[in-house]
């Protein structure tokens, strides 16, 4: 971990008194401190350090503003902004695990590709806090951070199967691959037909631990580790970050690290289609039809919605057997961007308990999300002429609706299904977040999966 969380406080650890809109008189600290930051015009505000100096004129503490309505992961900023040594909290945090998780969240930095300033940051974890559970929380969403952040030369579909393999011989999880051609053979139509142009082979990544008997979870993550559009190419704006398009896969790998380190008592089974949407002779092309592993036509409208055909061929096979849930999380739509911006993924489900489970969980760990409709009526939106579907609709109306429901035409036995259309991606700084990749929603579902199992 870039910050060292430790459950006591040490010998010299400096303190870090917490203000909340002027409320200098609640921090806990000394009149004479008090003093100095008013005569430094500190106020509180958010994200504001303030440096107290001690008789000796060394480094004795800091103010730290929480602004007037405090951000519950504000204390994140911590992390970059403290000097070098071993801190506490001088005023309780109002959460202390929330408080634990922000500072191990804002530590977090990209280093793969060059080297980074290191600090020796230690800090004690606030009295109360589960220090067990945010280290695990926050080694999951790094994990997720880390993929996303790695460029596509360096993350393609073999570089995602040894990462999944990594974590799987780190939990003592079975995981297996079908590659290239073999896809044809195993009735992967939609993932071949999307990911033959490139390079590297797709293929329909399989990890599988717990208990064979215990409650069945499966999740499934779009592994589009880049994104041409295909025939229907993007311009290159359009492809600048397509890096990311593998989110969904970074982040249910995140979220079964999660699980696994945790040790939940379910049947976990993740897949990943892992493909790259390139151009060649040999790419799929607009009007084409596919066959897919449900055994549903679908007519090709536009190559650039190429991940709702690798989803639908991964989430047959996850329904064949019936889960308990299954979540399947992708970069899918800009509508969704559209409809709610970058920090609000939307999800979509009709099992009305597992949704008031998942509100309720990103309110309490601080991890937002916001149900959506699978609006019935819009689902002639995908008709085909030719086909039983269209990968697209004619108007581009409700984009991340009408993808929920072209998901949904895949998913049948599952006792209950939810869609997460994210986009793992952070283009602002955030107190618990650099500009990069993100982990969205799966500290809630964590939670709510912890809640209903464990």
């Amino acid at each position: 971990m870039p910050l060292t969380l430790a459950s006591a406080r040490e010998a010299h650890s400096r303190p870090v008194y917490l203000v909340t809109d002027e409320k200098m008189e609640e921090s806990g600290a000394g009149e004479s401190a008090r003093a100095w930051a008013r005569a430094n015009g500190f106020a509180g505000r958010e994200g504001e350090l303030l440096s107290i100096p001690g008789n000796d004129g060394a480094l004795a503490g800091v103010f730290f503003g929480l602004g007037k309505a405090p951000a519950p992961l504000a204390l994140g900023r911590l992390a970059r902004l403290l000097p070098e040594g071993a801190w506490h909290f001088a005023t309780a945090p109002e959460d202390p695990d929330l408080a634990a998780l922000a500072l191990l969240l804002g530590s977090y930095a990209f280093t793969r590709y060059g080297k980074k300033p290191t600090r020796d940051v230690r800090f004690a974890a606030p009295d109360g806090a589960d220090v067990e559970a945010a280290v695990r929380l926050a080694e999951g969403v790094f994990l997720a951070r880390d993929l996303i952040n790695t460029p596509a030369n360096d993350m393609g579909p073999d570089a995602l199967e040894e990462a999944v393999r990594r974590l799987g011989q780190a939990f003592n999880a079975q995981v297996s691959a079908v590659r290239g051609d073999e896809l044809l053979a195993n009735n992967f139509p939609m993932i071949h037909a999307v990911g033959r142009a490139a390079e590297q082979a797709p293929r329909l990544i399989d990890l599988q631990w717990g208990q064979e008997d215990a409650p069945k979870v499966t999740l499934v993550g779009k592994g589009v580790c880049f994104d041409t559009g295909g025939l229907d190419i993007k311009p290159a704006s359009g492809m600048l970050l397509m890096k990311k398009d593998m989110g969904g896969a970074a982040n249910v790998l995140g979220l079964a690290r999660i699980i696994m380190a945790a040790r939940l008592p379910i049947r976990l089974r993740v897949l990943i289609p892992a493909v790259e949407n390139a151009i060649s002779g040999n790419a799929f092309r607009p009007s084409d039809i596919l066959t897919s592993r449900k055994g549903l036509t679908i007519e090709i409208g536009n190559t650039d919605a190429e991940g709702r055909l690798v989803l639908a061929d991964a989430l047959a096979l996850g329904d064949e057997e019936a889960p308990q849930i299954m979540i399947d999380m992708a970069t899918l739509t800009g509508a969704a961007r559209v409809a709610l911006g970058p920090d609000l993924p939307p999800f979509y489900t009709h099992d009305e308990a597992l949704a008031a489970a998942l509100n309720g969980a990103g309110e309490a760990v601080a991890d937002p999300m916001w149900r959506m409709p699978l609006w019935r009526p819009y689902a002639e939106k995908l008709n085909s002429r030719v086909a039983d579907l269209n990968n697209v609709t004619s108007d581009g109306f409700a984009g991340s609706v009408t993808a929920a429901l072209f998901l949904e035409r895949f998913v049948e036995k599952a006792k209950s299904w939810a869609h997460f259309d994210i986009y793992g991606w952070n283009p602002n700084e955030k107190p618990a977040a650099p500009v990069g990749g993100e982990a969205q929603a799966i500290r809630a579902i964590e939670r709510a999966l912890r809640e209903r199992f464990g």
